[in-house]
């Protein structure tokens, strides 16, 4: 039987793991060829992200300290979706947790996936504009360690190019971020 529209079938489904940002996920499928195999898959609830752009014109990053490379990222401010929140909410509360600005004017650039050969996890994109400088801003989360970072577009761009920039999501967002800077 060819490929077509028809989606494969579910024979089981088994979550083997639940922690606080993601949960890990076996399935079992019988494709529309009549194969039968097992699949995992991280379930994320989806991340949101800011491309912080100050009136001046320089783009705010993070460095923050990451455990899974054991080592300090570049990156733009980003956070996990809460269940009680909607993307815009999220990165919002997380920008001015993570960098200390306020941004008043706001547009989604398009939202990607991350790594959807193991992952749902979705990335909304925000351009965040016309940034004000927080005189008291909100603590950063307990379990953070991060600085904000200055550079203007050309610094980015040099930096993906030499490796400084590495984090896939953050290159994404500054590439579709590109027609508004």
């Amino acid at each position: 039987m060819p490929y077509g529209g028809e989606p494969p079938q579910l024979l089981r489904r088994r979550f083997t793991y639940q922690g606080r940002k993601f949960s890990f996920e076996s399935t079992r499928l019988r494709l529309p060829n009549r194969t039968e195999g097992e699949w995992e898959c991280v379930r994320h609830p989806g991340g949101a992200l800011a491309v912080p752009v100050t009136p001046e014109g320089k783009l705010v990053l993070v460095r923050q300290y990451r455990f899974t490379v054991q080592g300090r990222l570049l990156e733009f401010p980003a956070g996990t979706v809460e269940v009680s929140e909607n993307p815009e909410e999220t990165i919002r509360r997380e920008i001015e947790e993570e960098t200390g600005y306020r941004a008043n004017r706001w547009q989604k650039l398009g939202e990607f996936f991350v790594a959807p050969g193991y992952s749902d996890e979705i990335i909304y994109a925000f351009l965040a504009q016309d940034l004000e400088l927080l005189d008291d801003p909100p603590e950063q989360d307990s379990d953070e360690d991060l600085e904000p970072v200055l550079m203007t577009a050309e610094e980015i761009e040099k930096a993906i190019h030499t490796g400084e920039l590495a984090d896939a999501k953050s290159i994404c967002a500054f590439l579709l971020a590109q027609p508004h800077l």
